[in-house]
């Protein structure tokens, strides 16, 4: 059996704390044979975000990094311009309010009146004119080794996080080459990568040479917020639908799906991957170390 060490924990810069208290309840249920049995359940919250005095959004969330999430989901929905300044973002937890400040006049009634609900679990929310950011827009083409693919999958896969403790969560992790640095977990795989958004645009980190890790389906929704991000690659151990494929295509975001063991999927980008690994070489994936299906 392959344990998870130390050493495995040290690149990340952020990593789930599934020992965290506030993050879980513990319940008392029965199961299939009516005998008692404890059970860790994840905590599920509202968080209302502002941009400056506008109220825009409420999202179900469990709790954790409440302003990288807001920053993200403003990032990713175009409300936060290239070359704005974000001044600061105050959190209030008995309010569960995050309110993001900067210079900048909060103009967005008409754009709050054109939502979408997406499929993304935790009702994801899209506002309609998402895509008019997608204009134009050119992802850098950066190659992506699929050795990489392999060594991320092993390594994310053993890492111990709030999912393998209480279920009913999506992971989604930042890497760099075969190194995973930032893992966000969510109720939804939206919020997820809405908190990477956040860390990256609050630290200044450079997307061109990062992929995305996903535990999520590969919908449109999933496929936007990447390439929004200016991230080249997104890679998923679940499937695709055919919206996201035919936006990734567009975007030239490299798209993986169905990671797992020595097995994958790409439907998009493939031009840019370099078969540097012997898929022979590759063990088949341990059911007691995979993620449960979605």
């Amino acid at each position: 059996m392959q344990m998870t060490t130390r050493d495995d924990l040290d690149h990340f810069l952020i990593a789930p704390d599934p020992k965290r208290g506030d993050l879980t309840r513990a319940v008392i249920g029965r199961d299939h044979n009516g005998d008692e049995i404890p059970l860790s359940v994840v905590e599920e919250r509202p968080l209302t975000i502002f941009l400056n005095g506008q109220e825009i959004v409420t999202a179900m969330t469990i709790g954790d990094y409440p302003e990288y999430l807001a920053l993200g989901f403003l990032r990713n929905q175009g409300m936060l311009q290239p070359g704005e300044t974000v001044l600061g973002v105050d959190y209030d937890a008995e309010l569960e309010t995050a309110v993001v400040r900067t210079d900048g006049q909060t103009t967005y009634e008409e754009k709050l009146k054109k939502k979408t609900r997406t499929s993304g679990c935790a009702v994801g929310t899209v506002f309609g004119d998402m895509m008019e950011g997608l204009e134009g827009l050119e992802l850098p083409q950066t190659a992506l080794q699929t050795s990489w693919l392999y060594r991320l999958s092993a390594q994310i896969n053993r890492t111990p996080s709030l999912y393998l403790e209480a279920g009913a969560i999506h992971g989604t992790v930042l890497c760099k080459g075969d190194v995973p640095l930032v893992y966000m977990e969510d109720v939804g795989r939206h919020n997820a990568v809405d908190k990477i958004a956040g860390w990256m645009l609050s630290e200044g980190v450079s997307a061109d040479d990062k992929i995305l890790y996903t535990t999520g389906r590969l919908t449109s929704e999933m496929v936007i917020k990447t390439a929004m991000m200016g991230i080249p690659a997104l890679v998923s151990r679940s499937g695709f639908t055919a919206w996201g494929v035919e936006i990734a295509r567009e975007v030239g975001l490299t798209l993986i799906g169905r990671m797992k063991g020595k097995r994958f999927v790409c439907l998009a980008g493939e031009e840019r991957l370099v078969w540097d690994a012997d898929p022979n070489q590759i063990p088949d994936e341990n059911r007691k170390h995979g993620r449960k299906g979605n």
